[in-house]
C-alpha cells in the first residue's frame, strides 16, 4: 500500500515542500507519496474530517506539513500538540501515530518544527546569539520566530506589524516562552531593523519591499550610527523565498550583512517532519539532509 503526506495551505502552488519530501523518502526507500493540497481556514474542518475517515477507512496517511493560514487553525483539529507548538498554539506538523491498536486508533499528533528549522538556519549562518532582535510580521511563523530568539538567548525583541491590532499570535508567544515584545507599526521601522544582531522577516513575499526601500536610504544616510556595535549588518533571515532574492535581502547583503534565504529554513524544518513522518527519528540517516538540498538547489551541510 503506497502510504500519504501532504502540504496543506493557501495558496499552495509555489511551495517546495514536495521537493524536499519525495527526494527525502526516494533516499529512504519508504513509499510514502507527498502531494501539495490547497486548503483554506474555512475549509479545514472538513478536509481533516475527510482524513480521519480516510484513517478509518485504510490508515495510509502519515503525516501533513501545515502552511499560512492554517497553523493555528489546525491546533483545534488534532487529537494532541507536544513540544513548543503546543506552548505557542501554533504548529505546522501532524503526524498520524499508532497507539497499536488498527487504523481507526490513529491518533493525529501535532508539532511545530518551524522553531528548530529557525534556530538551526540562524546557526548554521553564524547567529550563535540574538543580542538584539527584529521580527517582522506577527503571525504564526511570527510565533515561531519569537521562540527561535528564546532558544538563541534574545531577552527581548521588537515585532514590526503592517496592522498593530493583528499581532495576537506574537504576543501569545512572547507570553507564553518569556521574551518580552514591543508591537509596533511596519512604518518607519527601518532604523531598528538595521541596528538588530538578528531579523527574522515572517512577511509574504514582497511585503517587505517599502521597508526595503525606507533600509536602502537609512543605512546611505547613517552608515555608522545605524548598524549593530560591530559596524556592519547582522544576520537577516526572511522566510519568503519566493521570488528570490527579496528586495529587503538584496539591500541587506549590499550593505554587507549575511542573508539566510528562507529555503534554508523550509529544508531544517522538513528533515524533522520527515522524522516524524517516517518514525525514525534520530535513526534519520544524515545524507537525507543532503538530498533535500540538492532538490531545492541549496548547497548540502550536515546537522
Amino acid at each position: 500500500m503506497t502510504l500519504r503526506a501532504a502540504v496543506l495551505g493557501h495558496p499552495i502552488s509555489h511551495s517546495k515542500s514536495p521537493a524536499l519530501h519525495r527526494a527525502a523518502y526516494a533516499h529512504l526507500g519508504v513509499d510514502i507519496a507527498y502531494s501539495a493540497i490547497d486548503v483554506t481556514e474555512a475549509a479545514l474542518p472538513d478536509f481533516m474530517r475527510q482524513v480521519r475517515d480516510e484513517v478509518r477507512a485504510d490508515g495510509s496517511w502519515r503525516g501533513l506539513s501545515v502552511t499560512m493560514p492554517l497553523k493555528s487553525a489546525m491546533v483545534a483539529e488534532v487529537d494532541e500538540v507536544r513540544g513548543v507548538g503546543r506552548v505557542l498554539g501554533v504548529v505546522n506538523t501532524v503526524a498520524f501515530e499508532s497507539d497499536g491498536g488498527s487504523a481507526g486508533h490513529t491518533r493525529l499528533v501535532a508539532y511545530n518544527t518551524d522553531v528548530a528549522g529557525i534556530v538551526n538556519a540562524l546557526r548554521h549562518a553564524g547567529a550563535a546569539s540574538a543580542p538584539t532582535a527584529v521580527i517582522l510580521g506577527g503571525g504564526g511563523t511570527a510565533a515561531a520566530a519569537v521562540a527561535a530568539l528564546k532558544e538563541l538567548g534574545a531577552v527581548s525583541a521588537a515585532v514590526f506589524v503592517r496592522d498593530v491590532s493583528r499581532a495576537a499570535e506574537a504576543r501569545a508567544a512572547a507570553d507564553a516562552v518569556g521574551v518580552p515584545v514591543r508591537v509596533l507599526p511596519l512604518a518607519g521601522a527601518a532604523a531598528a531593523v538595521a541596528a538588530a544582531d538578528v531579523v527574522i522577516s515572517t512577511l509574504p513575499p514582497r511585503a517587505a519591499d517599502a521597508l526595503a526601500g525606507e533600509l536602502a536610504e537609512e543605512l546611505e544616510a547613517n552608515p555608522s550610527s545605524a548598524l549593530p556595535a560591530h559596524g556592519s549588518p547582522g544576520v537577516l533571515l526572511d522566510v519568503a523565498y519566493d521570488p528570490w532574492p527579496s528586495r529587503i535581502a538584496a539591500v541587506w547583503q549590499e550593505a554587507g550583512g549575511t542573508v539566510v534565504p528562507g529555503l534554508e529554513m523550509l529544508i531544517y524544518q522538513a528533515v524533522e517532519q520527515v522524522r516524524h513522518f517516517t518514525g525514525l527519528g534520530e535513526a534519520l540517516p544524515a545524507g537525507v539532509t543532503d538530498v533535500m538540498c540538492d532538490a531545492v538547489g541549496a548547497p548540502r551541510r550536515v546537522f
